[in-house]
């Protein structure tokens, strides 16, 4: 299963969050991502950001990313967008495991 988490972000506060699912979803699939990614900005109607270089790192390193500003043509009424991956719990390293 694939979740991917949304926040819209004001003043360090969640304005809104929301976490889309997808059950044959591959963490690690670029089109799980787009399409979490899709349905967030529509769930919240804003629109598509654009992915930058900063994303690509943020994301492969801690598996999730912020959207500000400048990752929009329009101008927002917020401080950021989040994404986040959210796991599984029984998929999280246990100490040892390396």
């Amino acid at each position: 299963m694939y979740r991917l988490w949304g926040k819209i972000m004001i003043d360090s506060r969640f304005r809104s969050d929301y976490v889309f699912e997808l059950e044959d979803g591959d963490i690690a699939s670029p089109t799980s991502l787009k399409k979490g990614l899709e349905f967030l900005t529509l769930h919240f109607d804003i629109e598509m950001p654009m992915w930058l270089s900063d994303n690509e790192k943020d994301y492969a390193r801690f598996r999730k990313t912020r959207f500000y500003n400048d990752h929009f043509i329009e101008t927002i009424d917020f401080d950021y967008f989040e994404i986040e991956v959210i796991e599984d719990k029984k998929k999280k390293h246990k100490k040892g495991d390396f």
